[in-house]
């Protein structure tokens, strides 16, 4: 009689054994580029950018942008963050207030929006200027530091001495114009820079002093640090080279540290190759020792952010 055979069982695979988990590593874990972002962390420049958003500023991403690209980290702030916090900018090198229409341009451009900032804001921009932190204003940004006294503040006492007010034309002015930093100013945003282009695009962006006298002040102060020209580089009053009428074809200012720095035009608009006017031709429209820290894609508008993110390296 024949005995079955019992079947055989179907090995089973081994399992490999599980890997021993890693001894956790020595010291506090590398942050990610995303969080250093969202904590205001510096990158390898150790520059952080504190980047005024909210009510009807509109050139944040753009002006962002161009810090990082020269080494920056752009942190977004909502002014009402700002001005509820303690301290809030201690951990930033640059403060900067990017172009847009605050608070819809009521009660004249950048009036509400200054307001807010030298009551909110004040004592700690003023610290943080004192501290040798740049400060730059674009456009809107330009006319809020007007107004709330941080420029050109030739006194000393942040008072505001100028205004900005609607162009000659009464139109809104949308165009490229010539620029020249003037002579021995002291903005450390323009060192280098002798001439370049950028666009203007505004309705209210001429420049108006009390007198004769007080643009006499800024011209011996050399805090007219740049004016709209012709063609040929010379400061001029006719339209549409100066597009607004400005008193002393004045485009922008400084103050008399030279951090403090404000402007009609905008360089973020001139930020790669490809938005000078004649990009095809295949030479930035800057003049001057700058020229020289522009890569072959950069626009010349990038000039004055690498200007600052260096000061910050080497002072900061």
């Amino acid at each position: 009689m024949k005995t079955k055979t019992p079947p055989k069982k179907s090995a089973r695979p081994r399992k490999s054994p599980k890997a021993a988990p890693r001894p956790p590593a020595k010291g506090k874990p590398k942050p990610s580029a995303k969080a250093a972002r969202s904590k205001g962390g510096a990158r390898a420049s150790g520059v952080r950018v504190c980047l005024l958003t909210g009510f009807g500023i509109n050139s944040d991403r753009e002006l962002g942008a161009c810090f990082e690209r020269a080494g920056a980290v752009a942190v977004p702030v909502h002014l009402s963050e700002l001005v509820s916090q303690k301290n809030p900018l201690d951990r930033f090198q640059i403060f900067a207030i990017p172009g847009g229409f605050s608070y819809g341009d009521h009660l004249g451009s950048g009036r509400v929006m200054a307001t807010r900032l030298r009551l909110g804001l004040g004592e700690a921009l003023h610290a943080f200027v004192a501290q040798g932190k740049p400060v730059l204003g674009i456009c809107n940004g330009f006319q809020v530091l007007v107004k709330a006294g941080f420029l050109p503040d030739l006194s000393g006492k942040g008072n505001q001495e100028l205004t900005l007010t609607h162009n000659d034309s009464g139109l809104f002015e949308d165009r490229w114009v010539h620029l020249a930093a003037a002579p021995k100013n002291p903005s450390i945003w323009l060192a280098g820079i002798r001439s370049l282009q950028l666009p203007v695009r505004h309705g209210e962006g001429k420049l108006v002093v009390p007198d004769e006298a007080a643009l006499g002040a800024l011209r011996a102060a050399k805090l007219d640090a740049l004016l709209y020209t012709d063609a040929g580089g010379a400061p001029t009053q006719a339209y549409p080279a100066n597009p607004n009428g400005s008193a002393g074809a004045i485009a922008g200012l400084s103050d008399q540290s030279g951090l403090v720095f404000g402007l009609m035009p905008h360089p973020e608009a001139n930020m790669i190759r490809q938005h000078e006017p004649q990009w095809q031709r295949g030479k930035p429209s800057l003049i001057g020792p700058a020229a020289s820290a522009l890569k072959a894609d950069d626009g010349s508008g990038m000039a004055l952010f690498y200007n600052a993110v260096a000061y910050c390296r080497k002072n900061l």
